[in-house]
């Protein structure tokens, strides 16, 4: 009986926790100033999110970046997700770099501004 209610419970949190959607909250960010022609590292730290199925490309002028490196999937208390990717690149004058979220069947990109 026991097993049973423990059982009820956990399926009972699991659907509450599933039902919820949240989107993502996103930023992008580059590791030093940018400075063009100088090799930086690209950042896109995607955060606050549910359920936990993303995808996250780092693109510069609609290509991908190589070698792209992303943080293992982590939570907090609340079931929120959180998630980093990043890639090394160099910024170039009218180069167009975004980080592309996808979650939840949207799809959105997010431009990265080089502060020069």
């Amino acid at each position: 009986m026991k097993l049973l209610l423990c059982l009820a419970a956990l399926v009972a949190v699991f659907c509450a926790v599933s039902c919820k959607m949240s989107p993502p909250k996103v930023l992008i960010y580059s590791r030093n100033p940018g400075e063009y022609g100088q090799e930086n590292t690209l950042i896109c730290h995607v955060s606050n999110f549910h359920p936990p199925d993303i995808t996250i490309e780092l693109l510069c002028d609609d290509k991908p970046l190589p070698n792209p490196v992303q943080t293992d999937l982590a939570f907090k208390q609340d079931w929120h997700f959180h998630l980093t990717k990043s890639a090394t690149f160099t910024p170039e004058s009218g180069k167009t770099c975004i980080c592309k979220v996808n979650h939840a069947g949207t799809s959105k990109p997010y431009t990265w501004e080089p502060n020069m």
